[in-house]
């Protein structure tokens, strides 16, 4: 990657640091697993559901199911948008953000080790500023986490069962003015040449990688610089859960 030592973003960041990340794990009272997370000024709230039993295509078969729905509260943007319920559909673009969550999750999680039980993860931006996807898979995977063991407490799923294989995370990145940067703020993304999401294991293993050139097409070398500044910003974001996951849930925790 390019050098640019120098070069300070309009919010003061370097270009390869990822924004303020916090994950307020708990959030909700009522969901069996939740978390609040913050990248910057972006805010999700991810809550996670289990039902004891899966859909009724999936019955006897010894297997648990993982899905998600994501959606955008009305003024979570600078202007107030309808709820798509009341429009009577879905959005093209809810629809595509909801089957990446659930996709992201279900890459890092043991479906016969889950058991025939159900877990629903709900993301709601609360506010947007840039990478509302990217923050509701990070955040999503810690629900996730504090749902399998909500269960396991209750002995739904076996005490010594793994359902969760490895961690998964997922951040922005993309050249502004021919700079490669990391996590992509709303005035960042709009004028992105090319603009990436990517979602990634704690191992360090691609899930899903969406890559667009905004402007002109980018070479090989631009990708490999991408890739390789996501993995840094997907590892870090890694350790954030796991240091969230393994404090004190009455304590409260973030990063």
């Amino acid at each position: 990657m390019t050098e640019t030592p120098d070069l300070v973003r309009a919010d003061g960041r370097t270009p390869d640091a990822l924004r303020d990340v916090v994950i307020e794990r708990g959030w909700s009272a009522h969901a069996e697993g939740s978390a609040l997370i913050s990248f910057g000024n972006t805010k999700v709230l991810c809550t996670a559901s289990f039902t004891n039993g899966v859909p009724r295509w999936m019955t006897g078969k010894g297997k648990g199911w993982v899905t998600a729905e994501y959606a955008m509260l009305p003024r979570s943007t600078n202007t107030r948008n309808d709820r798509e319920s009341v429009k009577g559909r879905i959005g093209g673009r809810t629809h595509e953000i909801s089957r990446l969550i659930g996709r992201s999750l279900r890459a890092v999680v043991d479906m016969k080790a889950l058991g025939e039980n159900t877990i629903q993860i709900d993301c709601d931006v609360l506010q947007a500023d840039g990478g509302t996807r990217t923050a509701a898979i990070t955040g999503a995977y810690v629900a996730l986490a504090d749902a399998i063991e909500w269960a396991r407490e209750k002995r739904f799923i076996a005490q010594k069962a793994t359902p969760l294989i490895d961690t998964v995370s997922a951040v922005s990145v993309g050249i502004i003015d021919g700079t490669p940067m990391l996590d992509l703020a709303y005035v960042e993304d709009v004028r992105a040449e090319t603009d990436m999401n990517v979602v990634a294991t704690g191992r360090g293993l691609f899930v899903e990688v969406q890559g667009t050139a905004e402007g002109a097409p980018f070479d090989r070398r631009e990708l490999d610089q991408l890739l390789d500044l996501a993995l840094a910003g997907t590892t870090e974001l890694a350790s954030v859960q796991r240091e969230v996951l393994t404090a004190s849930l009455d304590a409260g925790a973030s990063a």
